[in-house]
């Protein structure tokens, strides 16, 4: 959003974490019963249009609305670099996170091309991108130059890790305050597949053959060298499987820990979130490593290509609502499952009942 300042602001406090996850509250079951028995009363059989009706009944219960108005939408897309680069687990160099980073501005990517047939707005956010980025258009929150090689060290202290969650709790907050009610999930940052799925092998305690997809296109021989990496970066840095922040800083990423934070903070104000693909899915799974409860406020959209996606998913007890065969990253698939949540509102809200439309009921 053009009108969020850019100027920084004194660090939050680390208490704000352990103040988004008390704020993080149960659906509301009363909304979600008005949604399921106006559902029933409308002109069709009772549960006919399956899933919409299931996520009728969930966004119901996230925004205490039963009658779903349309809402606002944004996808954040956090942008990030990473040091394990250096170990040649990437098909393309380092410097394409920062030209993507331009190409969003501009609207020439695919998530802005997406959004705009969606009527949602892209939000991208600088976290940790190496080199300066200077642009009006910019959400600038670098907490780091990228991170650190996590093969020969922490990718970053907890501190920074917390502060990246921090800021993901900032922007959704922001946002929900100036009208954005549907949030979606995006990122940018050659070599992020790699970091994604240590967390996976980590939070999941699967083994990195398991969690490891082919990310931009490598070959064969990456797809051991990335292997190899992620477990000598875990054997390295041991992280604690039971302390999700732990486990971002040692083996993680800053568009990660802000993507968690975005997910704590949209679920701290009663908004949806939709995840996208793979490292998006990682993401949330922290976040609900640290807050369990967020995991209602979740709306999975489709299902990636990359491989660690289902294992991701099958942690979380999420099925996802598409299967495109897409491996983009950026919030593409997130942002195809709008007009799915907009169509669930928009049944819930026009569609006849028996008795306005006179038909006799079954």
């Amino acid at each position: 959003m053009a009108n969020i300042t850019n100027k920084h602001k004194e660090r939050i406090p680390l208490l704000k974490i352990e103040q988004t996850i008390r704020r993080i509250l149960p659906l509301d079951e009363e909304a979600m019963r008005e949604a399921a028995r106006r559902l029933d009363r409308l002109t069709k059989p009772p549960g006919s249009l399956g899933r919409l009706e299931e996520l009728a009944v969930q966004l119901a219960g996230i925004t205490g609305d039963a009658d779903l108005k349309p809402m606002a939408k944004a996808i954040v897309v956090m942008a990030a670099d990473h040091g394990v680069c250096e170990e040649g687990v990437s098909a393309f160099p380092q410097e394409v996170t920062r030209q993507m980073v331009h190409n969003f501005l501009a609207g020439g990517a695919a998530i802005n091309v997406l959004a705009r047939q969606t009527g949602a707005e892209v939000v991208c956010v600088d976290i940790g991108v190496k080199g300066e980025l200077e642009d009006d258009r910019l959400i600038s929150r670098k907490v780091r130059q990228g991170t650190a090689n996590m093969a020969r060290e922490a990718a970053m202290s907890r501190e920074e890790a917390e502060r990246a969650i921090e800021i993901g709790i900032e922007l959704a907050e922001i946002l929900a305050g100036k009208g954005i009610r549907l949030f979606a999930t995006g990122e940018m940052g050659i070599g992020n597949t790699t970091p994604s799925a240590a967390v996976l092998s980590v939070l999941s305690d699967v083994d990195a053959e398991d969690a490891v997809g082919r990310g931009t296109g490598i070959d064969d021989a990456g797809m051991k060298r990335k292997q190899a990496t992620i477990r000598k970066a875990i054997a390295l840095n041991v992280p604690d499987a039971s302390d999700a922040i732990d486990v971002l800083a040692k083996v993680g990423g800053l568009e990660l820990a802000g993507l968690a934070g975005l997910v704590l903070g949209a679920a701290a104000n009663r908004r949806p979130v939709v995840i996208d693909g793979f490292i998006s899915t990682v993401a949330a799974l922290a976040a609900c490593r640290i807050a369990p409860a967020a995991k209602e406020y979740l709306i999975p959209s489709h299902l990636s290509e990359e491989k660690g996606h289902r294992v991701a998913l099958k942690e979380l007890g999420l099925e996802p609502m598409l299967s495109l065969k897409m491996r983009l990253g950026e919030g593409s698939g997130a942002v195809l499952a709008f007009p799915l949540i907009d169509a669930a509102g928009n049944v819930l809200r026009e569609m006849a009942t028996f008795d306005s439309a006179g038909v006799s009921r079954g």
